[in-house]
């Protein structure tokens, strides 16, 4: 299998895995995947983690614009075989029509449940018990082409996406190894998706990141680990911008957005119980645990 070409889309960390299963079983000829970004409070312009492991092998590197405008640069590669896992852009026909062995994609969720660009996201805010990864052959709609196969995932009450991210990039590049042979073979079987089935998990944006203590301590508590280590949910505590990167919660009469403190502990009453903050990151300060920053914040205990 190492003469077949391969073309791999992808880009952050979730998508490396699948590509260093491709780089020691075939020919990747080129990686596609986002522009450098800009990094850190230095903004310092940063390649992708599937870019970087991509030069570090030599292989070659396109950043497109648009794939319909430049689509061309791509095909002259000659894919038999396009992967994609977390690239976040629609195939346009021409390349998805060019591969031999078709274009395959491997995607956070048991489709057709959870298509689109936060699958794990909203499992985990839906309070979800399982998820897992679909692999699929790509058509021109969002997610909605046949499935390879698929392997399932619990949620654990303590997970959040980076433990998710970690458990499910393993399972992609596991299910893409146990499929590989067959895809080439053209021995897959495919499975319709049921589009009456299909929900959808839209992009996670900056506006969504304030929380809602009107909502039940459960529903809460899943958005926190939903958006932990990253972009981090937000509360105002005594006009002050504070991000939550770890808390729990007590089901308990409370009022809804009340502070309850202690010397050790802070908790804001819910619809049904108190979140309490275990550790947080203050704007402009280091991660810390609450009791770190209630010792510098002794007018709270006022």
């Amino acid at each position: 299998m190492q003469d077949l070409r391969v073309v791999y889309m992808g880009t952050p960390e979730f998508s490396l895995k699948p590509l260093e299963i491709l780089l020691a079983k075939t020919n990747v000829v080129l990686v596609v995947t986002k522009k450098d970004a800009y990094v850190g409070r230095k903004k310092v312009l940063t390649p992708s983690p599937v870019k970087s492991l991509a030069l570090k092998h030599n292989i070659d590197v396109l950043t497109p614009d648009s794939l319909k405008k430049e689509y061309a640069e791509i095909l002259k590669y000659q894919p038999d075989l396009i992967v994609t896992c977390a690239y976040g852009k629609i195939l346009p026909k021409e390349i998805l029509n060019y591969p031999k062995y078709g274009c395959i994609n491997i995607h956070a969720s048991l489709l057709p449940k959870y298509r689109g660009s936060a699958p794990i996201q909203w499992a985990i805010m839906n309070d979800e018990k399982e998820t897992g990864i679909t692999l699929m052959y790509m058509d021109e709609g969002m997610d909605t082409g046949d499935i390879i196969d698929m392997v399932k995932c619990p949620i654990l009450d303590d997970d959040d996406i980076l433990t998710m991210h970690n458990k499910l990039s393993t399972l992609g590049s596991e299910l893409l190894l146990k499929n590989l042979d067959n895809i080439v073979n053209q021995k897959t079987k495919r499975l319709k998706q049921d589009n009456s089935k299909a929900t959808y998990a839209k992009m996670i944006e900056r506006e969504m990141e304030d929380l809602n203590f009107k909502q039940s301590v459960r529903s809460i508590y899943n958005k926190i680990r939903a958006f932990s280590p990253y972009p981090l949910c937000k509360v105002m505590i005594n006009n002050e911008e504070v991000k939550i990167v770890k808390a729990h919660y007590e089901q308990t009469k409370s009022l809804v957005g009340k502070l309850y403190i202690t010397k050790n502990s802070l908790g804001i009453g819910a619809l049904d119980g108190i979140i309490y903050l275990d550790i947080i990151k203050p704007i402009g300060k280091n991660i810390m645990p609450i009791k770190s920053y209630l010792n510098g914040k002794g007018d709270l205990l006022k």
